[in-house]
């Protein structure tokens, strides 16, 4: 079973993560008997189900470019100001 990254499990809601991890769980079983055509869809599930927190960590990054560009035209702003 492939994980998603921290930052996307930290964004994902009580129920999205408790989700996750039984499907996780089921998934590696499934692919200790070598079960790889049953583990297949429940990846696919996996998939599905961190879209939403994929998006949330987007979001959060639009957020954060768009603080970090206000800074520097505020700095810019100021430079201007004082010639």
């Amino acid at each position: 079973m492939r994980h998603c990254s921290v930052q996307v499990r930290g964004l994902l809601t009580r129920d999205e993560l408790d989700r996750y991890n039984a499907l996780i769980e089921v998934g590696s079983y499934l692919e200790d008997q070598s079960r790889y055509d049953l583990a297949y869809p429940v990846q696919k599930e996996i998939d599905l189900l961190i879209l939403p927190a994929i998006e949330r960590l987007k979001d959060k990054s639009r957020a954060r470019d768009k603080a970090t560009a206000e800074y520097l035209e505020s700095l810019n702003g100021e430079d201007e100001e004082e010639e």
